[in-house]
């Protein structure tokens, strides 16, 4: 009977070692970790295959294949073809501010960009080796799904959500999403490089200088072509304060111009609070694609600026009281519908979204312009009213009270593996 017990226990033994990789194994790639996170198999001689052999991460798989699928079927494809048929041109670089790990948005609206710059409060965080967390790999998953719910239901994050969902277990931040968004939208993963900036916007490595207000990460990856491509992501304060006290507007100016997008921003560009980003926005923009939430229309000179409305526009939602625009609403009376829906009012027949093209004759000075195609446009929208004025700046962390039940019953949890 003894010798029975430990013939089973040392099998046991090598069934243990067969399964976890070697201690002084080489450690995963970019590309298999972004893979296996994102439910798409790693390498065969990934130290991660064994890992996805097993129950939870097939069920993880099958999870985000689902929605991805769902995803890619009612909204990217969509957004893919529309601007396919509307942004006739574009530059190198495109800008996301509020971001947060939103490349899946960004890259259907601005597939052809070679640079994308993304911001946000969120942290960079951090993706260890998988192969070192043993059991603790289902629950991070779990965490990765949680996270990723709302953006996959309804086309944005929630802040308050973000607060907790970005800062549990170890694998955490922007990078795991942004890693997931990556593989997903068929890209490989090529170089992963912790960054930050200096005050006169520099990047610098994580060892060099001293403690950054804008720590980031620089991801370079590649399609089906090869061409090398980058993300930028910098986890930063984009308030008047926030950006006075940091070098991520000069970074961004050294880049500039570019093509911008703002969605899902809280109306933060409302606020007198954001006026730097906002302005700078301005300036530096050959095109802006956005919904309600982003640059009110006041903001812009029509005599720089042509405006092509699609969808519908409808109060904002209570949550957000004192963001409804009336210029927005003449506007939009000569409108184009489209397919999907984006930001807030995320259903297709209550979305709204916004091009704004630079005329060509200012584009000559700050960049090409966009000519959009055969799109409901104006380039009049009536002299430009004074911006409002709020006693009470908003934090950029805007208060997402009221969200928990404003999304009751639109998505069902991720089932956590069992």
């Amino acid at each position: 009977m003894l010798q029975r017990r430990t013939i089973i226990a040392a099998a046991a033994g090598l069934l243990l070692v067969a399964t976890i990789p070697t201690l002084g194994a080489a450690a995963p790639s970019a590309n298999d970790t972004a893979r296996f996170l994102a439910g798409l198999p790693p390498a065969d001689d990934s130290p991660l295959a064994p890992l996805a052999k097993d129950r939870s991460w097939q069920q993880h798989a099958s999870v985000f294949n689902g929605a991805f699928e769902r995803a890619e079927k009612s909204q990217l494809s969509r957004i893919r073809a529309w601007s396919n048929a509307n942004l006739t041109s574009s530059q190198s670089t495109m800008f996301y501010m509020f971001s947060g790990p939103d490349f899946l948005y960004a890259n259907a609206f601005y597939p052809k960009a070679k640079i994308y710059v993304l911001s946000a409060l969120e942290p960079v965080g951090s993706v260890p080796d998988l192969t070192t967390l043993r059991g603790a790999v289902p629950a991070e998953l779990a965490s990765l799904r949680a996270s990723l719910t709302t953006i996959l239901s309804v086309s944005f994050f929630i802040t308050k959500n973000m607060k907790s969902d970005l800062r549990a277990g170890r694998v955490n931040g922007a990078l795991p999403i942004l890693y997931v968004f990556l593989v997903r939208s068929g890209y490989t993963i090529r170089e992963v490089t912790p960054v930050k900036l200096d005050n006169d916007g520099k990047v610098q490595t994580e060892a060099e200088g001293s403690r950054s207000t804008a720590p980031g990460v620089k991801i370079v990856f590649a399609g089906s072509d090869g061409e090398a491509r980058t993300i930028y992501y910098f986890s930063t304060d984009l308030s008047n304060g926030g950006v006075k006290n940091s070098g991520f507007m000069k970074f961004c100016e050294t880049l500039a111009p570019g093509d911008s997008f703002v969605k899902s921003a809280s109306y933060l560009l409302h606020s007198g609070n954001f006026s730097t980003v906002r302005d700078w926005l301005i300036q530096h923009s050959a095109v802006m694609v956005q919904d309600d939430s982003g640059i009110p229309l006041r903001y812009y000179d029509p005599k720089k600026w042509e405006f092509h409305a699609f969808g519908k526009y409808l109060h904002p939602l209570s949550i957000f009281p004192g963001t409804f625009q009336p210029q927005y609403a003449d506007l939009f009376k000569k409108t184009r519908p489209i397919d999907f829906g984006i930001g807030y009012r995320h259903r297709p027949g209550e979305t709204n979204l916004l091009l704004a093209a630079r005329k060509s004759h200012d584009a000559e000075k700050e960049g090409p312009s966009t000519s959009p195609a055969d799109a409901a446009s104006t380039s009049s929208t009536g002299p430009a009213s004074a911006p409002s004025t709020r006693s009470r700046p908003p934090s950029q962390r805007r208060d997402s009270r009221g969200w928990s039940g404003f999304f009751d019953g639109l998505w069902r949890p991720s089932p956590r593996p069992r």
